[in-house]
């Protein structure tokens, strides 16, 4: 690196970051507000002192005049904006301006360097930076020196000068530093605030999609256990009932009549999926009426005998809401699938509490299968519906032997 861009890394400040500000909001328009009612009281102070005559003489007072407006015009163009906004060429300006200025007031009116007690503190401030703020603390620490010495120090011995020289400078560089390395980590918790508060909202996000899927899993579960077997019935119905039209009406008219009843409850349990409601079929019901319906309905859609058998419960079982929702979709579940594949001539349908749980069975005696080598998609979700209220579901059959599927819940 040349020396001129050493030179120019040490005298001209970095540019703001984009952290933030190093303090709040409200406590950062504090400070700069405190910062410019002092600047003007003590720069008032000044003008006051140089026009009373005290600390300039008779020849000096229109120089010393144009100083203290320099300053005043530096600050307002210069220094205020660099304070508020981190602009590197505008700190630059105003802290040239100052140095300058200063070494003209030693020269003219050392009773004026009482603005020092201004003009150190400026430059940190308007540095931000360690190594610049140094550097520029030492410049007008030396520029501030020279009239004094020069000009006999207004009755000051050289020693007196440097003295206070060195005493103002090692206190301003202290209050530097320290306010360096305040304005430093204040500037770094706004960084990380404003990261853990860009983390915050990319989890809010996150767990609105999150949401928004499990919402969308909820609703494809149900349209499959409620609605998506509603319309397999009605298509199978109105097949059924296109084939005894010319052979049996009275037979074609139940069919239709069944038909009827299943898109109405369909109709229901559509508005029902939709308003997160329980399901139609435990609506103002006891589980144990809504499976005694279930059982008739699929007797008549399937013309197969459904034997119901509730035992002890014959009442009320006392589960949850959800508990019962998953045993009446499991019921629902198995009776679609021995539609389907199960060729039966019978299904018993079994509601019962044992080992402190309570379970739905649905048992037919037809084709059966190998559990291990089919994968029936109905039952997997249903299984994940189920393990959400820690129950679980057991599938048994063979092939030529029927098939018994099992729902159990936690018992009351």
């Amino acid at each position: 690196m040349s020396p001129t861009r050493r030179l120019a890394a040490v005298l001209v400040p970095a540019p703001a970051d984009e952290g933030g500000e190093p303090l709040s909001a409200t406590g950062w328009q504090v400070t700069v507000v405190g910062m410019h009612v002092v600047s003007a009281v003590v720069w008032a102070l000044a003008v006051a002192s140089a026009l009373s005559g005290e600390v300039t003489a008779p020849g000096a007072r229109g120089p010393v005049l144009a100083v203290l407006g320099a300053l005043a015009v530096s600050y307002v163009v210069a220094g205020g904006p660099a304070v508020v906004g981190g602009r590197p060429w505008q700190a630059v300006t105003h802290l040239t301006v100052l140095v300058v200025s200063f070494g003209v007031l030693g020269w003219l009116a050392p009773g004026l360097l009482f603005l020092l007690f201004l003009a150190y503190p400026q430059i940190w401030f308007v540095v931000q930076g360690t190594l610049t703020g140094l550097a520029w603390t030492v410049l007008l620490a030396v520029a501030s020196a020279i009239g004094p010495l020069v000009a006999d120090g207004g009755g000051q011995s050289p020693l007196e000068v440097m003295r206070e020289t060195v005493v103002g400078l090692l206190f301003s560089l202290t209050l530097g530093l320290w306010v360096s390395r305040v304005l430093k980590q204040s500037s770094e918790r706004a960084s990380l605030i404003a990261q853990l508060e860009a983390t915050r909202s990319e989890l809010v996000t996150a767990e609105h999609e999150r949401g928004v899927l499990a919402e969308r899993e909820r609703l494809a579960q149900e349209v499959h256990d409620t609605l998506a077997q509603g319309y397999t019935s009605i298509v199978v119905l109105a097949q059924t009932a296109g084939e005894l039209v010319a052979t049996d009406p009275d037979a074609a008219r139940e069919r239709l009549a069944v038909i009827e009843e299943v898109a109405r409850d369909n109709l229901a349990e559509a508005r029902a999926v939709v308003a997160a409601f329980r399901p139609v079929g435990l609506d103002g019901s006891t589980l144990v009426e809504a499976l005694q319906r279930l059982a008739e309905r699929f007797a008549r859609e399937t013309g197969l005998p459904v034997r119901v058998d509730t035992g002890a419960l014959d009442g009320t079982p006392g589960l949850r809401t959800d508990e019962e929702v998953v045993l009446l979709r499991g019921a629902q579940e198995a009776l679609t699938n021995v539609r389907r594949h199960a060729e039966a001539s019978a299904v018993v349908l079994r509601l019962a509490r044992s080992g402190g749980q309570v379970s739905v069975r649905v048992e037919d005696d037809g084709v059966g299968f190998d559990p291990a080598s089919v994968s029936v998609s109905g039952l997997e979700g249903l299984r994940g519906r189920v393990a959400e209220v820690g129950g679980s579901v057991d599938v048994a059959s063979e092939p030529g032997s029927g098939t018994r599927v099992t729902v159990r819940v936690p018992g009351p």
